[in-house]
């Protein structure tokens, strides 16, 4: 996700095929390269004292890292694109973390569920991240880096001078060399040159890029895009929809009593239907209960038939699933050809807040 969220679906997709090569391949071009990249000088590390609060080590300071190889992940626990990265951060943390490495996560919310501490305490604890966390709720850490994008990655040296960046998926192949070499200069010894390798799960997995032909959606009409129905009298007060009968690609439209908020579709009653024109692998869904507790029960269908085998990490091999948390979704993983298909959820209790539609 990005301030221009299709730039970095594109700039993901185009540093996939760098890390679709094999695991050996990686190994040997990258023990046989030797040759030292050439990185620039960046600026200064910034501060972080604009931190809300830390999770996981107490508040950090560009000084008291000093000697340390710094390596600044920008977050936000709902953001599909970064989920896509964890596994390589984790890693990275874990490998070098005794040869000089740290790694900061700035969890900086999208949404404004992600603002809560409590929220972002369960959920860094679910993803296992473990390095410390600088949490960013009023945006005072990326305005200090100036930062625009998540994810974003910044690595600093053992002086505390920026040498690299990376905007969005990708390139983790390169971003681990410059780890490396940054621990070298910085006098780590004996350090493994051989890259990670990861075993990513459900959301981890990386998008089909070459199958993916959807946009990341939103369904608030401060950012909305494709929706059918969309009209601006109907803005912040409820209303009942009609869907289309037929959606054009990457179109969408709802059925039942909905309220289009500013960054929300919310439901007023059981049985509100969201239908998506799309073409990719994977749906998923930012959603969540507009009342902390609730579940509420949802099934999906394909093309108006039962799921079978396509169904999500979250969803049941039925179609039905349960929503009890404001997070980010899977709700279809295919593993047949992929083609343009018309992807349906219906709620079954009201109180659903849906956010944003990604594809992978």
């Amino acid at each position: 996700m990005s301030d221009d969220h299709l730039a970095d679906e594109a700039a993901g997709a185009a540093a996939t095929p760098r890390e679709a090569r094999s695991g050996l391949f990686r190994s040997i071009a990258h023990r046989l390269a030797g040759d030292r990249e050439v990185l620039p000088d960046e600026g200064r590390l910034p501060s972080f004292d604009r931190a809300t609060s830390w999770l996981n080590s107490e508040p950090l300071t560009p000084a008291g890292l000093r000697g340390r190889v710094v390596l600044v992940d920008f977050w936000t626990y709902t953001c599909i694109n970064w989920l896509r990265t964890l596994p390589y951060l984790k890693a990275w943390a874990a490998k070098y973390g005794d040869a000089g490495l740290t790694v900061v996560g700035v969890h900086t919310p999208e949404f404004g569920f992600e603002r809560e501490l409590r929220n972002v305490v369960a959920h860094s604890r679910n993803l296992g991240v473990d390095y410390p966390i600088a949490v960013d709720s009023d945006y005072g850490v990326w305005d200090e880096f100036a930062n625009h994008y998540w994810p974003a990655v910044y690595i600093a040296d053992a002086e505390g001078r920026i040498r690299y960046h990376q905007y969005g998926e990708g390139e983790y192949a390169r971003t681990e060399m410059v780890i490396q070499q940054l621990l070298v200069d910085a006098g780590a010894r004996d350090i493994d040159q051989g890259l990670v390798m990861v075993d990513p799960r459900g959301l981890e997995v990386a998008a089909d890029w070459h199958s993916l032909r959807s946009p990341e959606t939103y369904l608030g009409y401060d950012q909305s895009s494709g929706f059918v129905s969309e009209d601006a009298a109907y803005y912040d007060r409820p209303h009942v929809y009609d869907a289309a009968t037929r959606l054009l690609p990457n179109t969408w439209d709802l059925s039942g009593d909905w309220t289009q908020g500013r960054h929300a579709a919310v439901l007023n009653a059981p049985g509100g239907r969201i239908w998506f024109s799309f073409h990719a692998r994977d749906v998923n869904l930012v959603m969540g209960p507009a009342t902390a507790g609730a579940a509420i029960p949802f099934r999906v269908s394909l093309d108006g038939h039962a799921v079978h085998g396509a169904h999500g990490s979250d969803v049941d091999a039925d179609g039905s699933g349960v929503v009890n948390d404001q997070n980010t979704h899977q709700l279809i993983r295919q593993s047949e050809r992929i083609t343009e298909r018309v992807f349906e959820i219906e709620f079954l209790e009201a109180g659903v807040e849906a956010y944003c539609f990604t594809f992978g």
